[in-house]
């Protein structure tokens, strides 16, 4: 978690806060209800901690500067080694996505490349929503478990419910 938000909030100066709030909203939610994926639900929390610190800052401190010759330049271009990897990534998705059932290839491009809702996949498919969804459900899995048997994923239960 703290890897997470190092890399997706460079600027984030106490990380250990974030952590720490969201573990405290995990417990909070975890009293109101059962929570399935523990795991998505933690990091999502801490994403949204990192966010409301950043809308929370009200302190902007504008310097007049006369030359900037001297200032040094944050580039937010990402690296060699992030687009490198960035396009492995991509290419064990695309391999994961290609070992799929036809139908259920179908079903994953069109909602997670094209964006398009169940009702228009199901339109277009010629298949109920039902069926869209299964399909989804289906993919998600069997994607999993292509990044689980190349050591890309930990082995983990898929529902991990904290209640147990």
């Amino acid at each position: 978690l703290r890897s997470y938000l190092r890399t997706t909030f460079p600027a984030l100066p106490d990380i250990d806060d974030v952590v720490q709030e969201s573990y405290a909203r995990l417990i909070r939610a975890r009293e109101h209800g059962r929570i399935n994926y523990a795991k998505a639900f933690l990091f999502t929390t801490a994403r949204n901690a990192a966010l409301d610190f950043f809308r929370r800052r009200k302190i902007v401190v504008i310097d007049s500067v006369g030359d900037f010759s001297g200032l040094s330049v944050y580039d937010d271009a990402p690296d060699a080694a992030t687009i490198v990897n960035r396009q492995q990534e991509l290419g064990l998705l695309a391999d994961a996505v290609r070992e799929l059932p036809e139908r259920c290839r179908q079903v994953v491009t069109l909602r997670l490349l094209y964006g398009l809702p169940h009702k228009e996949i199901a339109a277009h498919l010629h298949i109920s929503e039902h069926t869209v969804k299964a399909q989804l459900a289906k993919g998600m899995q069997r994607c999993a478990a292509f990044f689980e048997a190349r050591g890309l994923l930990p082995t983990t239960p898929r529902n991990t419910d904290l209640n147990a």
